[in-house]
């Protein structure tokens, strides 16, 4: 029988023993044996720390970008995903289900290596504006993010062995931090699979992505303060890790996404006949039998206006009796098996604690009714159950729907009387990863995010509206947080940068303007400006740097050019042209335009020969800070800001960068009139991405 391999160390292992079987979830038959008994988890960690973090600390974050780019495009490579589809189906998934799990992976990588151009290029990032902190201008504060020095271990759920995996290294890679990934043994093969051909690609340095297939040993026994540690799964074994001795003492970051009792609510002006109820049915199918239910995000509670439950219930068990159950390699199957016979007994254990106060509307609980039903499968070899709707008339009464989750294709159906009752009913399921409200009405959609928000760590507003374009009530979007408060587990995954400070140290650092310029390459207010010879307009990107600055000579605004302003922009509001209505404004005078003061500007600074800078990329932070009027005389600092880098879209784009100044717009008495940060895009002597 294979044996998985672990990869720790650079190589791949097995552990000793005869490891723990794995099945194939149609046939019921052994496929594969799983175990790391024997190895050495504690250097596992130290190589982590020692050969892979040092090498991805060194990279930039455009760096990490094209990393996890060029992962995304080798495993999105035909044959290799074919070869994944393969061994996905003996985890019970359909060829949709997998979609979500390998593509959908894949597409988190993708969406990580995008926001590579929302980063420095630099190996660490600044994490909002800088702070004054003395009157004088000489003292500030700057928060940074570096990567930290450990290891992120992720300890992942069953049901999505490779998505679980690609949307939780794609954001520590892009920080700048390895990983050490363990999947829940039941589907680790396919985890396994995936592994081996990252390991393969050569496109990760050495100790960036380690692998465990089997039980986690003593592996949190060695972790430290500068790891991260991320949970997918049941609630109960989350606390539990959480709560784990070496954890605690270290103060290792724990980040914990548990299996939730996510509610769809129906709402009140949703009627049969309208686009909004199909969407609703359709939905609470869907959620029901991708992946036989088995996602962390499913619907396990629908609330039902009262007067509408029996038109529900009764389009819910008409949707639910056409789906096709059997052997997901059979194309006409919609909904496979479950993980594995072990995980098919625990769901009907939860089930029969949720008939103590519910009764069933739809499908059995005796599997062996399925035989004739089942495509090219047989019931009493593979783990399969029919989709179970059931009833619970009086949900404020009884707790089981809101405390018991049965992690298969298992939802309650529920009254409720109105909007109020619904958040209420919504809240006793004490924190969920998401809710869905189906309305057309946005105050009732309205009033129900604003009451439930509270307990969700994401609400869909389904209508007709967005219907075309929504992922879904389960699909988790890599730029949006996944996560949710109590018994979701309080921790957050993914959300984009907001992800990757997850895995940096945020610092707060004090200095002066200059020294805190010259630590962030990003220039800030008050610090030295250099000057020269050359206009900075003169330079190429890579001569430039920042501080370097033009003092320009002044000009004097005359009455002529506010009038020619306003006429040539069309732009005569009354503080710019009418004398007479200035009486009880802030205004003595006809004003200039803040966009004439502006261009005014440009006219000051602009190098107009032919040079490296190729053309005005925007306007940013623009502010008009006092009145200027005719007779006053302006004149202008420019003063390069930050620069970023660029990559060439095509190979006979010219290179090129961005770079950003800080335009300073003075009057004669030294006041600043204008503060703004302009764009200006600028050619590169050397082609260096």
């Amino acid at each position: 029988m294979d044996r998985l391999g672990n990869y720790i160390g650079g190589r791949w292992v097995q552990g000793e023993g005869e490891g723990q079987p794995l099945y194939h979830a149609v046939t019921g038959q052994e496929i594969a044996r799983a175990g790391t008994k024997g190895l050495d988890m504690a250097g596992m960690l130290d190589y982590g720390r020692r050969t892979g973090n040092p090498a991805l600390r060194k990279m930039t974050f455009p760096e990490r970008g094209r990393m996890l780019r060029a992962l995304a495009l080798y495993l999105r490579d035909k044959d290799r995903l074919e070869k994944f589809y393969r061994v996905s189906y003996q985890t019970g998934a359909t060829r949709a289900d997998s979609w979500i799990d390998l593509e959908g992976g894949i597409g988190n990588l993708f969406s990580y290596a995008s926001l590579r151009r929302k980063f420095p290029n630099e190996t660490f990032c600044t994490d909002g504006e800088g702070l004054p902190l003395g009157k004088g201008g000489t003292f500030m504060g700057q928060h940074i993010l570096v990567p930290r020095e450990g290891v992120a271990i992720h300890i992942n759920a069953f049901n999505f062995p490779v998505w679980g995996m690609l949307e939780k290294i794609a954001v520590n890679l892009l920080a700048g931090m390895p990983a050490v990934v363990k999947p829940a043994t039941i589907t680790s093969y396919l985890t396994e699979a995936v592994v081996r051909e990252i390991i393969g690609s050569g496109i990760l340095p050495s100790g960036a992505l380690q692998l465990i297939c089997g039980s986690a040993g003593d592996l949190l026994d060695h972790v430290q303060s500068q790891d991260v540690v991320t949970f997918t799964g049941s609630a109960t074994t989350g606390q539990m890790l959480r709560a784990h001795p070496r954890v605690l003492a270290e103060s290792v970051p724990f980040t914990m996404e548990a299996d939730s009792l996510n509610c769809l609510v129906l709402g009140q002006d949703v009627e049969p006949g309208m686009p909004e109820w199909d969407l609703f049915i359709k939905e609470v199918r869907r959620e029901m039998t991708v992946k036989a239910g088995q996602k962390c995000t499913a619907i396990r509670r629908i609330f039902v206006p009262e007067n509408k439950m029996e038109d529900a219930w009764k389009a819910l068990s008409k949707a639910l009796s056409q789906t096709v159950i059997g052997n997901p390699e059979n194309e006409k199957v919609r909904m496979g098996p479950l993980a594995g016979r072990s995980q098919r007994e625990e769901v009907l254990g939860q089930v029969a604690k949720l008939l103590a106060s519910s009764q069933i509307l739809h499908g059995s609980l005796d599997s062996s009714l399925l035989n004739g039903q089942l495509v090219d499968a047989d019931a009493g070899k593979g783990a399969f159950l029919s989709p179970l709707l059931l009833l619970n008339e009086r949900p404020f009464d009884h707790e089981e729907p809101h405390n018991v989750e049965a992690f298969g294709p298992v939802s309650t159906i529920m009254p409720y009387s109105g909007t109020d009752a619904a958040i209420a009913l919504s809240k006793m399921g004490k924190g969920s990863l998401c809710s869905s409200i189906v309305t057309s009405d946005p105050s009732i959609a309205r009033e129900y995010v604003l009451g439930a928000a509270t307990h969700h760590g994401r609400i869909l507003v389904l209508n007709a509206e967005c219907a075309a374009e929504s992922t879904g009530h389960g699909s988790p979007l890599p730029l949006l947080v996944h996560g949710g408060p109590g018994r979701a587990g309080g921790g957050e995954e993914m959300g984009g940068i907001r992800g990757v400070k997850h895995y940096m140290q945020r610092v707060a650092v004090q200095g002066s303007p200059s020294v805190i310029t010259a630590l962030t390459n990003v220039y800030q207010p008050h610090a030295r400006q250099t000057t020269g010879d050359k206009h900075p307009f003169r330079k190429y990107f890579e001569e430039l740097r920042i501080g370097d600055t033009v003092v320009t000579h002044k000009r004097t605004v005359t009455e002529a050019d506010i009038v020619n302003f306003a006429n040539v922009s069309w732009d005569h509001f009354y503080a710019h042209t009418d004398h007479t209505s200035l009486e009880g404004t802030l205004f003595e005078k006809p004003v200039a335009h803040g966009y004439f003061i502006l261009s005014a500007a440009a006219g000051l600074f602009v190098d107009a020969a032919k040079g490296p800078v190729m053309l005005n990329y925007g306007l940013e932070e623009c502010r008009f800070l006092k009145p200027v009027y005719a007779g006053a005389t302006i004149g202008v600092k420019l003063t390069c800001k930050e620069k970023i880098e660029q990559e060439k879209r095509e190979p006979t784009d010219i290179p090129r960068g961005i770079v950003k100044w800080v335009v300073d717009v003075y009057d004669e008495t030294g006041e600043s009139v204008a503060i703004a940060t302009i764009l200006t895009m600028v050619q590169k002597i050397t082609d260096s991405i």
